[in-house]
């Protein structure tokens, strides 16, 4: 299935690709910094993509971590998986965090992180006094060992 979805690039990116797919199986679009950025080592940036889109309402992009970049240098998607709503107009950025113990720049033109364009799907929040029970019922996190 194939998705239309408006980009508009921003001036200061026009020589930088658009997001694409690196392989034919890949899931996420590659994201690109459009600007040089450092983070120093435990703290975190916001890195500009250069473009802007318009998702389709029913629709939303997921903003998720490169592998390579959390295997190799322990920097991530601070906030990941990010949202980008489908009436957000604003440019796509991405706030990046290095969880290593020295400084990593992003180089302008670097692939930074992907975005996964995916269905949402809206909940009505019905109201009741009772819960069904389960074999978990209220145990907590790691509950399950």
């Amino acid at each position: 299935m194939e998705l239309l979805i408006p980009i508009k690039v921003d001036p200061s990116a026009s020589d930088l690709p658009i997001p694409r797919y690196m392989t034919p199986g890949s899931s996420g679009l590659d994201l690109i910094a459009s600007s040089t950025v450092t983070i120093p080592a435990k703290e975190w940036r916001l890195v500009p993509c250069g473009f802007y889109i318009a998702i389709p309402e029913g629709y939303e992009g997921q903003i998720r971590p490169r592998s390579g970049l959390a295997l190799n240098y322990g920097v991530t998607v601070l906030n990941a998986p990010g949202t980008i709503d489908s009436d957000y107009r604003g440019m796509v950025q991405v706030i990046l965090i290095n969880l290593g113990a020295a400084p990593f720049t992003i180089e302008r033109g670097a692939r930074i992180a992907q975005l996964v364009i995916a269905p949402v799907v809206r909940a009505q929040l019905n109201p009741v006094s009772e819960l069904d029970s389960t074999f978990r019922s209220g145990g907590g996190f790691g509950h399950t060992g």
